[in-house]
Parts: structure tokens; C-alpha cells; sequence
């Protein structure tokens, strides 16, 4: 099958399959006219990225985790200690999140929102007007 036809069958864009072919993830058949030609082996690796990718695995650890699904005699506690590093990433970068937000939140609590020009959020952005006060205080 074709580029497109892949895409379609796996849900990955034309596009990202050329990626991913060009980091040695999916390893199409050439034809005698280098036309890439995909099998159903193909499809199922393309899937098995978009899958890993849904669940916001980097690109090297899907990588690690294709090689271990093609790989009969696996260890499952790798794969099991991949998940829960990521497990364990995600959920820090959820507090990390968690904590920008309560940021953002208390600043937009303390702006005005009216017609002044004066705005926490903005000075907040640009380092702190507080800050430039006191520089130019010679502070």
C-alpha cells in the first residue's frame, strides 16, 4: 500500500510516517520505482507509535518500547519500569502545571481589569516593576 493508504489505516499523517521512517521507527518495502510501499507489519508499528504518542511517550522511550514489543523474549519489567518512569514524569509535570496555574490565577485575582493601564499580569511578565523601581532607585 501506499503512503497514503497508511496513513489513513494507521491514523499517522503521511508526514509524520516520513518522520518516523527517518528515525528507523517503521522501515517501508522499496519498489523498484523507491516508491515507498507499506505492509500490514507497517500499519500495525505506525499504530502502535500513535498509541504510545497518545499516552505522551517521548520519542525515545517509544522507540525503547517498539523494540521491546517486536522483541518475543522481552522482559516485561522493563516495559513496566518505562511505564512508570513516565508514570512518575507526567505527574510531576502536572504539579509543575498545577503550580503555574495557582500562579496565573493569583495574579489575574489581583488586576484591576478595568481601563487603568496598570496590570500585575503584564509587570509580572516583564520581571516585576518592582524590580526596575528599585534599579533605577540604585538599590
Amino acid at each position: 500500500m501506499n503512503i497514503g493508504e497508511a496513513a489513513a489505516q494507521s491514523g499517522v499523517s503521511a508526514k509524520m510516517i516520513r518522520h518516523y521512517e527517518t528515525l528507523g521507527l517503521v522501515k517501508p518495502v522499496r519498489r523498484a520505482n523507491n516508491y515507498r510501499s507499506y505492509t500490514a507489519q507497517n500499519v500495525a508499528v505506525l499504530r502502535f507509535i500513535r498509541h504510545a504518542r497518545d499516552l505522551a511517550f517521548p520519542l525515545a522511550e517509544v522507540k525503547q518500547l517498539l523494540a521491546l514489543w517486536q522483541d518475543e523474549g522481552r522482559d516485561s519489567a522493563e516495559v513496566r519500569r518505562i511505564a512508570l518512569s513516565h508514570v512518575e514524569a507526567l505527574e510531576e509535570k502536572a504539579r509543575s502545571m498545577q503550580a503555574v496555574a495557582a500562579s496565573l490565577r493569583h495574579l489575574a485575582d489581583h488586576a484591576a481589569g478595568d481601563g487603568r493601564p496598570e496590570c500585575p499580569i503584564l509587570d509580572n511578565m516583564e520581571g516585576g516593576r518592582d524590580d526596575r523601581r528599585m534599579a533605577e532607585a540604585g538599590d
